[in-house]
């Protein structure tokens, strides 16, 4: 071996990073910062499939009087929605030249702590993609994001094993409206308001709604003339955010952003989830591995899980029409 500390070096160097990384991941994408506040990323324990309940349908109610019959045939209310195990890592790797290159503890620690930050900071960049995509990625290896839990063409497609263009599935369809013309100041907040609405059933409304670059600031030129509200929590970690009916309107374009052009979502974060695998979440993969025919050594980052979600309906996509 070209350097007796390395083996410790190496897998406590990763180990008190991955302690960490889950939330490096949550910090770096809007919509999973909200999901962690409200107690959204929840892990799994095993099983060949991710499931969430899903309650669409309704009981009877009859109004009588004297002695009517009560009908009390039971119905089908609930059923579920199935999610496949996708699994992500990054490899951290170091040479046997590099460490005789950089011998004493001190120089390895400084060579190696800039591989890991880069590893933290590929997975966080990554994840923070997946989130926005339909899951067709690495040949339908990675996660299925909003692309396909809250489709532009929600008619059509299998989301969780159900098929949404099927006869009542009509549940199973979140809203999407193109607009008719590309929205200005005067026009994207009654837009907005009618998508919103939509999306309201009672207490339940969206929470959350993420924009590309030009409709958050074609929304922000049509505050011009109001006062502006902001949530301090988004602010604190970096996002830019307005507010729209007590939802967070949060800027997630520009460089690094992957919100797709000319589009917002309105989320109802309290039926989208992040199911991470509870021994692959964000954590070294048990093992040293050494190349069994080069001089070099590797240590894997790996996550297992899926995004999820368990309503459809109250979900929705406002697409900016464009020339």
């Amino acid at each position: 071996m070209a350097n007796q500390n390395y083996n410790e070096l190496l897998t406590t160097t990763l180990s008190s990073r991955t302690g960490t990384l889950a939330d490096n991941v949550s910090t770096n994408s809007a919509l999973l910062k909200r999901l962690k506040e409200k107690s959204k990323i929840r892990p799994i324990y095993g099983g060949s499939k991710i499931l969430e309940e899903l309650e669409y349908g309704e009981g009877d109610m009859t109004w009588y009087s004297g002695y009517d019959t009560i009908d009390y045939t039971p119905k089908q209310l609930f059923s579920a929605a199935e999610y496949s195990l996708k699994l992500c890592a990054v490899p951290v790797a170091i040479s046997g030249e590099d460490l005789l290159k950089n011998s004493g503890k001190e120089q390895i620690i400084d060579l190696f702590e800039k591989r890991v930050d880069n590893a933290v900071k590929t997975m966080s960049n990554k994840m923070a993609a997946a989130v926005y995509g339909d899951g067709t990625d690495s040949d339908g290896k990675a996660i299925g994001g909003l692309a396909l839990l809250v489709a532009d063409s929600p008619e059509t497609g299998t989301v969780g094993g159900i098929n949404r263009a099927t006869s009542g599935n009509e549940f199973w369809r979140n809203k999407s409206t193109t607009t008719d013309a590309a929205l200005t100041s005067e026009t994207i907040r009654p837009a907005m308001d009618k998508m919103y609405l939509s999306l309201c059933r009672g207490v339940d409304k969206p929470d959350l709604i993420v924009c590309s670059n030009e409709l958050f600031s074609t929304y922000e030129d049509s505050l011009i003339n109001m006062q502006r509200f902001t949530d301090n929590k988004m602010a604190d970690a970096g996002f830019a955010t307005l507010k729209f009916k007590g939802a967070d309107v949060v800027f997630d374009g520009g460089q690094g952003g992957h919100c797709p052009e000319n589009k917002m979502y309105f989320l109802n974060t309290n039926y989208i989830y992040l199911r991470s695998h509870n021994n692959r979440n964000m954590k070294v993969i048990d093992g040293d591995r050494m190349s069994v025919n080069q001089d070099a050594y590797y240590r894997i980052i790996g996550w297992a899980g899926n995004m999820t979600m368990s309503n459809a309906a109250l979900q929705g996509v406002l697409i900016n029409k464009t020339a």
